[in-house]
């Protein structure tokens, strides 16, 4: 034993194995004790794209002091009767508007039939389809699906009289069927045992990262419930957090797993054996899971509460994992004992060191000598005689696939994209159908002429109805109209694209920057464009804004940290590098299958649609952490063979070699939970399973197993360069540490395959 003593990892280890009956209870009832508590006091989560100081907020708090009726959220109640006309119900029309005028937070409500000879707008020329206008104080998802219950009773007069009812905006969100992911993560899981049972050949070894990471992201995910009923997350936050947690906390097992079984192999005891994978491999999980959560966390650094609650609420899920990993893993191992492959499917790959014969050094060090075995070892040589054509060929990968990343567009993907089972997507199309396809995302026009004399205002307003006329773009505006106390004047644009389309953003800007302005020139009248269409369209010119703020972020996160951890400023320079390489190969094939509508109708999505403002963001942050994953492991491998050896080329055969089954499983399970998200039915969902899917894939492989061993091949001893200055003002932070109990009886450090 060394002369410090075993650290607190080992410790931590081997008492977690020792007394794994504790551990296994606590466990079970942390997930049972927080799910009664998720029942009780959890929150609910909604979709807030509200920013304040954004001319949109602005406009709308103008409006609600002015005008409360005409302010807070707007949702529609779509009426449609093929056979007649809606007149002919205007008596369950009239009792359906006199009920929702009646509910809690409701504002105001228009009845879309004609009133003393004057037209609402809300009903077409036939009288077949028309909708009900009503006005939130808040937005209607943060309500709950209980407040929809009275909804439902207030149009139940309407759905009797034969008369279809749906609901559009943020209404329509509110009624849509709680996201199941079930589906997902079984498949998932499915294809989690197959990829394990075929890497490791035993059902208990495959087992156990699976049960890790199912507990952990139950507790992940009641955790995040009672956080939400003090905070507002987004609707997507607790599948982002399960997609995020089944995957690391099925790696961080599958890492730990892999050191305990090949010191099983060596003849050490389970207890010891769970306590030295703590304290090496543990020690990587720790560092990969804190840059995940770093990385999540620096989203705040966009400065919009909607992102970076996105990215707590997956840190989350990560931080559940990571105690799942040191603490419940080496629980199961101690209980599983020396049975790890008593059940299995064919006899289990013998884990041997990089000589032919396993033994290790003379000094009882991990061999890094002898002669080289094994088909990874082979496969880095042959990258050592050819690193030029290696890197060509992995280069010309990514950028073949990064090519459609420079004519993405951001947007806010719309309702019409949703499925037809959905109530907002068939409120969509009896909108888009009746009025128009701008009619589903309408812009209010504001002018605040609250300092303009009395005497001027017929004036101005004459002005601001000429600049209204003829915008291009528009499919119509209203006149404007004074509020009671005379200070503003409104009207409703409406565009001739689709909400999601970039004509309606063109109007938005048109709108925002040129016509209300000219028109008010030389006055002292403000002008805003604001409703729900607008707050949105804000968020999307506010995000792609500060997108390249994160990237910012985020790689100078990868150079540090790597920098810190490996010491070479190289190694950190290409980190840095590839990583934006493959994140730009991700975004590409994001851009093909959704906005060019390569791969969309197969997927289930409806023609072809804007990325979502904040995907990008998202993955950019999760994938920059994931990498770090198995940038860690592979050269924590590589820096060990290089510190102990000086062969910079052998070093990276090694560390190749022992690590590369290990990634390519732990990639595959991954890159299978995050494609099984595809089947959600939130197109967001879609993008981020997919986008992050193809990420790993990408790192694991092409970046991985590819260009990084050409890059370290070429760099050679360069890698390492660090200048003294930098080495002693730099903290030291070892990725696995130290063996804890260090001597001529150390188990060998052995390959992964």
């Amino acid at each position: 034993m060394a002369a410090s003593g075993p650290g607190v990892l080992y410790r931590v280890g081997a008492w977690c194995a020792r007394h794994f009956v504790v551990v296994l209870v606590a466990w079970l009832v942390a997930v049972g004790g927080f799910a009664a508590l998720k029942s009780t006091f959890g929150g609910s989560y909604s979709d807030d794209f509200s920013l304040p100081g954004t001319q949109s907020a602005q406009g709308a708090d103008v409006l609600q002091r002015h005008d409360p009726d005409a302010g807070g959220t707007s949702a529609q109640v779509v009426l449609h009767d093929s056979g007649s006309s809606l007149t002919d119900h205007s008596d369950q029309v009239d009792q359906a508007v006199d009920s929702l005028g009646k509910l809690a937070h409701v504002l105001s409500v228009q009845n879309p039939l004609p009133s003393d000879g004057t037209s609402t707008g809300a009903l077409t020329s036939d009288g077949s389809t028309g909708y009900i206008t009503v006005r939130f104080d808040t937005n209607p998802t943060t309500l709950g699906s209980s407040y929809l219950d009275g909804v439902d009773r207030a149009v139940q007069p309407l759905r009797s009289a034969g008369v279809q009812v749906e609901y559009g905006g943020p209404l329509g969100e509110l009624a849509r069927p709680e996201a199941n992911d079930f589906r997902s993560e079984g498949i998932g899981f499915g294809v989690a045992v197959i990829v394990l049972l075929v890497g490791f050949g035993s059902v208990i070894a495959a087992g156990v990262p699976l049960v890790t990471a199912l507990v952990s992201v139950l507790v992940g995910l009641s955790c995040l419930s009672l956080v939400a009923a003090a905070f507002t997350f987004a609707s997507v936050s607790p599948t982002l957090a399960t997609m995020i947690g089944l995957g690391v906390g099925i790696d961080y097992a599958l890492f730990l797993l892999t050191r305990h079984r090949q010191l099983l192999m060596d003849g050490l005891d389970p207890v010891e054996a769970a306590g030295r994978a703590v304290a090496t491999s543990g020690r990587a999980v720790i560092v990969s899971g804190c840059t995940v959560i770093v990385a999540l966390i620096g989203l705040y650094a966009s400065r919009v509460a909607f992102i970076g609650k996105l990215g707590a609420a997956a840190a989350i899920a990560v931080i559940t994992a990571v105690l799942g990993a040191v603490t419940l893993v080496p629980a199961l191992l101690g209980f599983i004992g020396r049975h790890i492959d008593r059940w299995h499917v064919r006899t289990p790959v013998a884990e041997r060191a990089p000589g032919t014969d396993g033994t290790p050094d003379a000094d009882g060090t991990p061999g890094t000598g002898g002669t080289p075995g094994g088909g990874w070892h082979r496969y880095a040589q042959r990258i050592e005689r050819r690193p030029w054509w290696f890197l060509a060929g992995g280069l010309l990968v990514v950028a073949v696939l990064a090519i459609p990343t420079f004519s993405m567009r951001l947007g806010h993907i719309d309702d019409g994209a949703d499925p037809t089972s959905f109530t907002d997507r068939r409120a969509y199309d009896l909108i888009a159908d009746g009025f128009g396809p701008g009619a589903n995302g309408p812009l209010t026009l504001v002018v605040d002429q609250s300092e303009v004399p009395s005497g001027d205002r017929a004036s101005l307003e004459s002005k601001v109805k000429q600049a209204l006329t003829d915008v291009p773009g528009a499919a119509s505006i209203s006149t404007p109209q004074p509020t009671q106390d005379g200070d503003l004047l409104i009207a409703t644009a409406v565009s001739e694209s689709a909400p999601q389309d970039a004509g309606t953003a063109d109007l938005f800007d048109r709108l925002k920057d040129d016509v209300l302005p000219g028109a008010v020139s030389g006055t002292d009248a403000d002008t805003y464009v604001t409703g729900l269409q607008a707050a949105q369209l804000d968020f999307v010119d506010l995000i792609s804004s500060r997108l390249p703020l994160i990237i910012a972020v985020v790689v100078g996160l990868a150079f540090l940290i790597i920098l810190t951890v490996f010491r070479g400023v190289l190694v950190a320079v290409k980190a840095a590098v590839l990583n934006l390489l493959s994140i730009a190969a991700a975004y590409g094939v994001l851009v093909a299958v959704f906005q060019w509508g390569w791969g969309g109708p197969a997927l289930g999505v409806a023609g072809a649609v804007p990325i979502e403002s904040y995907v990008p963001m998202m993955m950019f942050a999760i994938v920059f952490g994931l990498s770090m994953d198995y940038e860690v492991f592979l050269l924590a491998r590589v820096r060990a063979a290089w510190l102990h050896t000086g062969d910079s080329k052998e070093s990276v055969a090694h560390g190749l070699e022992i690590t590369a089954r290990v990634i390519t499983c732990a990639a595959l399970i991954m890159a299978s939970v995050f494609a099984a998200f595809l089947l959600n039915d939130t197109i967001v969902v879609k993008m981020l399973g997919l986008g992050l899917a193809v990420s790993v894939l990408l790192d694991a492989t092409i970046v991985r197993l590819l260009l990084v061993p050409a890059a370290m091949t070429l760099l050679g001893r360069h890698a390492w360069w660090l200048p003294r200055s930098l080495d002693r003002f730099l903290p030291r932070l070892d990725p696995e540490g130290e063996d804890p109990r260090p001597g001529p009886s150390a188990p060998r450090e052995q390959p992964a395959g």
